[in-house]
């Protein structure tokens, strides 16, 4: 065979793996053009257009007469969006100086994001940071500036620990609540109110489809999705009462130079709470953005706790307040009768207590005695009912659990018992403590939300109801997504006629007992009331004052507690009245008088220049 005929062999051979080949790369274009052309178009959009989020703004607060407490107002946030290629050292270096974040807080938040959602690096800053950003965009590629919802607390202080406060989730709670559609950077409800109704306030996110060019740029946006505001909540907060109330512990606080307080109103007849103040307090407006180590420092290192809700998680002795409890069970054990006289000659015959004040009373009956707060009364119907019907009766009462209200971290109190002090002490009971146990002190203890449950159920006529903060959840639109009614927890079993005879002697307190030096004859609403003094091993005892009125028809109920106070009588009880004055309307008679003082002096200039211009006329 000739060389010629090998190289036309060869040359056959290799066209035909040509045509082979080609054939081949055809057969495959038409199959991925036929046959998968959808999927691979899909990858190619993928590559230049980008789902971004849109937040949804958290619902609104309002209270009971539909004024704004806690809303959302914009704000721009410096953000991250890699969406090409993962954001340069030199840019994060460049941004953590510029914002004053930490290199390793960039990297963390980086480290903890997935999806195409931007990092959220921070929120609420000011226009400064945002025109350097927009002016020197090429030195900061992937760092976007966002218009978010930030939330606004217009009281600061005012009912912080009842609204609660909001800040960005924590890897702890993203474990926790990842299968509930949490995300990390996501704002979450971290205290109170927030807290509880999170999943109502949080809204649905939309977002934007956004065509992104090679370098990564939004180019157009392709589609739009807008958000969904979160549920707002209709409160049964008062916010003039919760105004007064918080002004009127601020200034007894500063008189009397105690530290701490609490006060709780309520309506007696559905558990609606009208005012909740704990202090000190804290801004909630602090945490939004992520509370600063010095805001913190202060807050955490202050001896009174601003943090805690003292209303239902300070548990105090209830002090002479508990004598509601003790004479109650006395009249339906019928361990004495309203008539019955007993002799208060400074001490007890039996074991030689006596009035905190060393006082002795005389000869006194049920009511004399509960609207003089007399000891030696009490220990004696302590004595004739021993600890076991106290007990009982203070359990009836709702002492020792929890109440329901809808915020976390509820204390239960405590309730003095024999099985109590066997398993915490390994000891007998005494009769010395039952003496102790009938007038509030000893081993009891309640939280100021429990005094004024039990001081609203001789409101109610022995009816406790479940005291609660929000009315109803409202979206949107306008609808009612839940509508919360009055939760009827139980009845005394006791006879009326026996809760008559201890408003009656509530009433007299203010008429002639412990109270009436600050309510008196002449205050324009018939008040019942109880002071108590709580013993204090660390310092100063606690004042209490739990009150309600109108006496006849009760709208509300009031409990103050100060902490450190002295008697009550001093230092809860010109709280509790200025807290009934904005319950009733009834204006300040200082502030009338200084109205009525500049009147008359602008009266008086009025005249004066009048005058004058005559004279110069003449």
């Amino acid at each position: 065979m000739s060389d010629k005929d090998i190289f036309s062999g060869r040359l056959k051979v290799l066209s035909i793996i040509i045509v082979l080949v080609i054939s081949t790369l055809i057969a495959r274009m038409g199959y991925l053009q036929v046959y998968d052309g959808e999927y691979y178009a899909n990858l190619a959009d993928g590559n230049r257009i980008r789902l971004v989020p849109s937040v949804a703004p958290r619902g609104t607060m309002y209270d009971r007469n539909g004024n704004i407490l806690v809303t959302n107002h914009p704000g721009f946030t410096v953000s991250l969006l890699p969406l090409t290629e993962p954001i340069s050292e030199e840019v994060i270096s460049r941004l953590s100086a510029l914002l004053n974040v930490p290199v390793e807080e960039i990297h963390s938040k980086i480290a903890a994001h997935v999806g195409f959602d931007p990092i959220r690096i921070k929120t609420d800053v000011g226009p400064e940071l945002t025109t350097i950003i927009a002016e020197q965009k090429d030195l900061y590629p992937g760092v976007v500036v966002e218009v978010l919802p930030i939330r606004d607390y217009i009281y600061k202080t005012q009912g912080a620990h009842a609204y609660g406060y909001v800040s960005e989730i924590s890897d702890a709670e993203l474990e926790k609540k990842k299968d509930e559609g949490y995300k990390s950077g996501d704002i979450i409800g971290k205290f109170g109110l927030e807290k509880v109704y999170d999943q109502y306030l949080r809204g649905t996110n939309g977002g934007e489809q956004v065509e992104v060019d090679v370098t990564g740029k939004p180019v157009q946006v392709l589609g739009k999705k807008n958000p969904i505001p979160g549920n707002d909540l209709h409160l049964t907060i008062d916010q003039e009462i919760q105004a007064a109330a918080e002004k009127a512990i601020d200034e007894q606080l500063v008189q009397i130079g105690a530290h701490a307080a609490a006060a709780v109103a309520l309506n007696p007849h559905t558990g609606e709470v009208l005012a909740i103040v704990s202090r000190p307090a804290f801004d909630p407006n602090l945490f939004v953005n992520g509370i600063s180590s010095k805001d913190w420092a202060v807050i955490n290192n202050n001896p009174y706790y601003p943090m805690d809700n003292k209303a239902i998680t300070g548990e105090y002795p209830p002090g002479s307040t508990f004598k509601i409890i003790t004479g109650t069970a006395a009249l339906s054990e019928a361990k004495v009768t309203p008539e019955e006289k007993i002799f208060d000659s400074g001490h007890h015959w039996i074991i030689p207590k006596g009035n905190a004040g060393g006082e002795a009373l005389g000869w006194l009956n049920f009511e004399e005695a509960m609207a003089h707060s007399d000891n030696v009364y009490f220990y004696e119907m302590g004595n004739r009912l021993g600890i076991d019907q106290i007990e009982r009766y203070a359990r009836m009462f709702g002492m020792g659990k929890t109440t329901g209200i809808d915020l976390p971290y509820e204390a239960e109190g405590l309730v003095a018992c024999k099985e109590y002090k066997r398993r915490v002490f390994e000891e007998d009971w005494y009769l010395a403590e039952t003496f102790d146990a009938a007038i509030g002190q000893g081993f009891n203890l309640v939280t100021p939300l429990q005094a004024a449950s039990i001081m609203g159920e001789i409101a109610a006529d022995g009816k406790r109801y479940k005291p609660y903060l929000v009315d109803k959840i409202v979206d949107v639109n306008g609808n009612v997504v839940k509508q919360f009614k009055p939760e009827l927890l139980s009845q005394l079993d006791v006879e009326e006629r026996f809760i008559r005879l201890v408003q009656a002697g509530l009433h007299q307190v203010t008429k002639y007992g412990t109270a009436a030096f600050i309510f008196g004859k002449n205050y324009p609403v018939e008040i019942a009331g109880k002071t108590g003094t709580a013993e204090n091993p660390h310092g100063r005892d606690h004042g209490w004052f739990v009150a309600y009125g109108p006496f006849d028809n009760p709208t509300i109920v009031v409990a103050v507690i100060v902490e450190q106070g002295g008697y009550g009588s001093q230092s809860a009880v010109p709280i509790g009245k200025k807290i009934l004055d904005a319950a009733f309307h009834i204006p300040d008679p200082a502030q009338v008088a200084a109205k009525a003082k500049a009147k008359a002096e602008a009266e008086a200039r009025a005249r004066a220049a009048a005058t004058a211009q005559v004279q110069k006329k003449q």
